[in-house]
């Protein structure tokens, strides 16, 4: 039976006999059926007008805005991303994203940040936790609660506040007169960008530990990278401070440095009538006076001083540990001592929307996929041209040695595949390209002995550091965020780029230690005691005794670096020996 005038149109010629039974059919169907007929046709009707219906909505939505479509898009990457970012944790348990009050707790890291900014103007702040595995290290209650003090004295101490300026007339006097309600540090933008985030970190825990105001001076490019970390006062030092013009001559020769006035007996233990403002010479080739900064007596007369002008390429939190004085306080913030950089590190810096847009892009294109995510940093200070081929030995007896990537089979061109293969993802970061080039040919002309997939990226190769160029400074700082969303990293010795990415991904990666002599040394690396970045530059100085003393061997928490054998690091104790 067909009642569709459509189809009947479409078919064959009937019959004479065959139309007058069809038209018989048709008189008898209303006597049959009732009103089923005309039901039909109403349902027909009504599929005709859905269908209009449709078809006006997709001319509609094909004409939408892409930002639109794009907004759309990233949101359900984003939210994927949160359901599937299940990680099993060291003790075994499970930490599942889909609880909105978990998903909260992740996104301020656990505490670790406070809440009250306007998201859009940093996405990082809140986002990066989306790109990272469960931290098994948490802010203990005590620094939570320093923080937030903090942010409170920041608040009511932060630039063009009444306290601030008052402090400043003090300044400008030349002297200090009794106490004030402020006390600051502030930090002289010196040094490459590694050194610079390291140290940064480093005048803020000084900040913590003597109840001062952090303020940063600009430089050149730091708004350009990094996200306010305070609430509602900025830390970056307003343009109109009175002797930003000085910065850049400060040395330990300075007539206003520490080192010096102790050295010329200006100032003392005694002294009374103290300057407005002292500078803290805390540079690689600072002098024996300058040194007696990390000494409690000095830290006395230090302390009677309202404006602390520091310039440093040090990350002197070692050393920080051996004063008496701070000792107790820093055990209640950091009971995991190994823990100080990047706890500080994750609540201080948050890339600039520019930086996070090249860290999420690069991320997503070619890491995000992967069963596994190797970083591999090389920093070479030989002289030449690279690269060199003892250095590329080094890496893959490192990376061989300690099975960190699969070995390729040379004689065969196709492997039976494994029964369970892996995608892994190499990120390798290096001012020279040619070492990503080697390992990427190694693994795209033979297959690998294990029958994983290999890929190896570099976002960029810049051939030589340019410090004080804004770009460049833009892909370095996301290359060491990229870094420290790995899986396992290699680093480099004696480099602050490595220890940014190893503290802030909370990693304990394993270091190429130094060539001699333009040969791969034997071990080719060493796994690292602790996440924590080595003080290149530390004191021997005993500051009761007054006499030298091996500053590595005073406590078990603080030790001699892998890398740099005259080096500091905070290690958590005996058993990270």
């Amino acid at each position: 039976m067909d009642l569709s005038p459509f189809r009947r149109r479409l078919s064959p010629p009937y019959s004479t006999d065959q139309r007058l039974s069809e038209l018989e059919l048709a008189r008898t169907l209303p006597k049959r059926f009732g009103f089923g007929y005309m039901r039909l046709t109403g349902i027909f009707a009504v599929c005709l007008i859905a269908l209009s219906v449709l078809i006006t909505l997709s001319l509609i939505f094909r004409h939408q805005p892409s930002d639109q479509i794009l907004r759309f898009a990233d949101a359900r990457v984003l939210e994927a991303r949160v359901h599937s970012n299940v990680t099993s944790l060291n003790n075994g348990s499970v930490y599942d994203y889909s609880k909105p009050a978990d998903l909260h707790k992740d996104k301020l890291l656990d505490g670790l940040l406070a809440t009250g900014f306007d998201e859009d103007s940093c996405l990082s702040r809140y986002q990066s936790f989306l790109y990272r595995k469960t931290a098994p290290h948490k802010p203990s209650p005590y620094l939570l609660s320093k923080l937030r003090n903090y942010e409170d004295l920041h608040r009511r101490c932060g630039p063009h506040t009444q306290s601030y300026n008052k402090t400043v007339e003090q300044l400008k006097s030349g002297h200090s007169t009794g106490s004030t309600d402020c006390q600051y540090v502030v930090w002289i933008s010196y040094s490459g960008l590694g050194n610079r985030i390291l140290t940064l970190a480093s005048a803020f825990l000084y900040a913590l530990l003597t109840n001062r105001v952090l303020l940063v001076d600009r430089g050149k490019d730091m708004e350009d990278l990094f996200c306010e970390p305070f609430p509602e006062k900025s830390w970056f030092l307003p343009l109109d401070f009175p002797i930003t013009d000085q910065f850049n001559d400060f040395n330990h020769e300075s007539p206003q440095c520490h080192g010096n006035m102790l050295k010329k007996n200006i100032i003392n233990t005694s002294t009374e009538s103290l300057p407005s403002y002292l500078y803290l010479h805390l540079v690689h080739d600072y002098q024996d006076h300058d040194k007696l900064f990390f000494c409690d007596g000095d830290q006395g007369i230090l302390g009677k001083v309202p404006w602390l002008i520091m310039k440093t390429d040090n990350y002197f939190v070692p050393s920080l540990f051996l004063i008496p004085s701070f000792e107790h306080e820093l055990s209640k913030l950091f009971p995991e001592k190994e823990t100080v950089f990047h706890l500080l590190g994750r609540y201080l810096f948050h890339p600039s929307n520019h930086v996070w847009g090249l860290i999420t892009r690069y991320y997503q294109a070619y890491l995000a996929k992967a069963d596994e995510r190797i970083g591999i940093q090389i920093r070479i200070f030989d002289t030449g041209t690279g690269p060199f081929q003892y250095v590329i030995d080094q890496i893959l007896a490192c990376t061989r040695k300690e099975k960190l990537l699969p070995e390729v089979d040379t004689q065969e061109s196709v492997v039976t595949p494994a029964d369970n293969p892996k995608l892994k993802a190499v990120l390798m970061t290096s001012l020279n390209s040619g070492y990503y080039e080697n390992f990427r040919n190694m693994y795209w002309e033979h297959p690998t002995v294990t029958g994983d997939v290999v890929g190896v990226y570099q976002p960029s190769h810049e051939e030589f550091q340019q410090t004080e160029k804004k770009l460049h400074n833009r892909k370095a700082w996301a290359e060491m965020y990229l870094l420290s969303l790995t899986d396992m990293l290699v680093t480099s010795s004696w480099s602050t780029f490595g220890y940014v990415a190893q503290g802030l991904g909370g990693l304990k990666p394993w270091i190429l230690m130094k060539p001699e002599n333009q040969t791969a040394p034997d071990p080719p690396c060493r796994r690292a005691m602790s996440m924590e970045p080595c003080f290149h530059a530390p004191p021997f100085y005993d500051c009761k005794a007054k006499k030298g003393i091996d500053t590595g061997a005073l406590v078990p928490h603080v030790r001699h670096c892998e890398d740099m054998s005259w080096g500091l690091k905070v290690v958590n104790g005996h058993d990270e020996l």
